[in-house]
């Protein structure tokens, strides 16, 4: 059942935004990123918010000063981050490390608001996000822009919120988190990282010559020919809540041929199938689920310990509108088992070539919906001295400018101490109405008396 909660407004007073630069002089020195990183579909801006309580024994600190003064250290040994990026022949990304020239946008912030206003389930979407991570005029390019933004908002209770804004095309969630943390090691004192960070971008370069080995119907042509693309007006932004009782309930549809499936694998399968019924497409069209498969140990040897750069594919399963429909549950997860299990490194090595062949395209986004897990990315354990991230995570959903085609699979404690996973969704407002239907008759049955129980499913929708 849907929980509409009062709009929180608060206001936020910035300081100017200023340019943070290495502490010590760093090299000057062109950097290209891998095939991988510099991908059509990775060339945009993904933010990042973290929320953090009082902590007593800080109270005579100021996490803006802490954190801008352990950024300047720490890009010592992440130097590139303080760069801009360049393009060279066939759509090349490449940094261009500045030596001082460059830097790392920050903007220090009060709000005049509690992390209890809040309430006490945070996560997306938040309000005002726009307050908390300034887009500041101008910096939000790919090319010749900040490849980082933050911005470190007091709150009246002493806790704050660090938010922070990524051109994708440098990380993914494993090598930001890996940046994040060494920023916390510094604020609390290291004089260097635990983790060193290593480049090493030619690990994911084609190869010569470039050769398409594999199938990545992620990167079809697929023509919009009957409107499904959704629309971004009329849109509904919601949060629902999966726990220990839902993951079992779905898996009661699991056939004992599939019982090994991963927690991710049959969610996915599940959100996938509700959310084609309540798009209500043409039964013929074919609906694709993109899901992100992390492929750093998929190397033999795996990607080394420290590799920050994108490290993972877009692997799709197709099915039509019908099949999903009709058949049971495990039509979709098998679809979405056998997509991951095909990311090997070939697999890499096939999709290095594919960008590098076919002018570096953008994956599908027509009749798609991407799935990203988070669970275990380590948000939540960034520690700038204040202690564990009251909430740390995507900031919102969506796929750079594509809002409705992405949702993040994020972890989270309900009010009852369960652990869980939170999953934001937009869809059309009617459309949502139905995928919360369907959720609701595979969760407790097809009685049409009872009502999605807010313990059972937790939807909040924030206006």
């Amino acid at each position: 059942m849907a929980q509409t909660t009062t709009p929180l407004t608060f206001t936020v007073r910035r300081r100017s935004p200023e340019l943070i630069v290495p502490a010590e002089p760093t090299p000057r020195e062109l950097k290209p990123l891998s095939d991988i990183d510099d991908q059509e579909g990775l060339r945009f801006q993904i933010p990042v918010i973290q929320f953090y309580r009082r902590d007593p024994k800080m109270q005579n600190r100021n996490p803006a000063s802490v954190i801008r003064e352990a950024l300047a250290k720490v890009l010592v040994f992440y130097y590139p981050f303080a760069g801009r990026l360049k393009e060279g022949p066939a759509r090349k990304l490449m940094v261009d490390c500045c030596d001082g020239d460059g830097g790392v946008l920050f903007i220090e912030a009060d709000a005049d608001v509690t992390l209890k206003e809040f309430g006490d389930a945070l996560q997306p979407p938040f309000p005002c996000l726009e307050e908390l991570l300034y887009d500041v005029p101008g910096s939000g390019g790919v090319l010749d822009s900040p490849l980082l933004l933050i911005q470190v908002t007091r709150l009246l209770c002493g806790g704050f919120i660090f938010a922070l804004r990524l051109n994708h095309t440098m990380s993914d969630a494993p090598g930001l988190v890996q940046f994040m943390t060494a920023l916390g090691e510094m604020a609390q004192g290291a004089s260097r990282p635990s983790t060193l960070p290593v480049w090493q971008r030619e690990l994911l370069f084609a190869r010569d010559p470039p050769r398409v080995t594999c199938t990545h119907h992620e990167y079809d042509v697929v023509e919009d020919t009957k409107g499904t693309i959704i629309p971004l007006d009329d849109m509904a932004h919601r949060s629902f809540f999966f726990g220990p009782a839902e993951v079992a309930a779905f898996r009661r549809f699991v056939p004992p041929n599939l019982r090994k499936c991963s927690t991710f694998e049959v969610l996915t399968a599940c959100l996938w199938r509700c959310r084609t019924i309540a798009l209500q497409p043409d039964p013929e069209e074919e609906m694709r689920i993109i899901c992100i498969v992390n492929a750093r140990a998929k190397f033999d040897p795996p990607l080394p310990k420290g590799y920050y750069g994108n490290g993972f594919a877009f692997p799709v399963a197709i099915s039509t509108a019908r099949d999903l429909t009709n058949k049971p549950l495990s039509h979709a997860l098998e679809q979405v088992m056998k997509a991951k299990n095909d990311v090997n490194a070939e697999y890499m090595r096939s999709l290095a070539d594919l960008m590098v062949l076919k002018g570096r395209p953008h994956f599908a986004v027509v009749r798609s919906y991407l799935v990203s897990d988070v669970t275990r990315a380590g948000f939540d354990e960034v520690d700038f001295g204040w202690g564990k991230a009251a909430y740390g995570g995507p900031a919102k959903g969506g796929v750079g400018a594509i809002p409705g085609v992405a949702s993040f699979y994020i972890p989270f404690i309900n009010h009852k101490g369960e652990s869980g996973i939170v999953v934001p969704v937009c869809l059309p407002n009617a459309a949502m109405e139905v995928f919360v239907e369907e959720l609701n008759k595979m969760l407790i049955g097809n009685k049409k008396d009872q009502i999605l129980q807010e313990q059972n499913l937790l939807a909040v929708s924030r206006l």
